[in-house]
């Protein structure tokens, strides 16, 4: 697996993620941002494919945490991947990916605790 396949994996994650959660993070930013009407409760028929996305977006996860830290690295020297800054920021951004579609994912559970 090469750089652009972990790319690939994350960005796999975040368009699952993003599915996983349009049925019911839609509505409420449209809410608030102010924008409304009836068909913004039509969002909502993504919710039965949540479950769905909700595993995907952790297999992706499970792939890329995979080839980050548990499939070792096979550099040529010379190459950008011989660099250990390089592996030290894919394991940042994947992080800092893996927090926020965490948290993307348990907003439609901690949402009723805002209104």
């Amino acid at each position: 697996m090469n750089k652009s396949t972990e790319s690939r994996a994350l960005i796999a994650s975040v368009l699952a993620a993003i599915g996983a959660s349009v049925c019911c993070v839609g509505p409420l930013v449209l809410l608030a941002i102010g924008i409304g009407g009836t068909w913004v409760g039509s969002l909502t028929a993504m919710e039965p494919y949540r479950p769905y996305f909700i595993g995907l977006t952790l297999l992706f996860l499970g792939l890329a945490f995979r080839r980050l830290y548990l499939v070792p690295q096979v550099c040529t020297p010379g190459t950008p991947c011989a660099d250990p800054r390089t592996r030290q920021r894919q394991r940042l951004t994947f992080w800092i990916v893996a927090a926020l579609l965490l948290s993307l994912l348990a907003v439609p559970w901690l949402a009723p605790l805002f209104y």
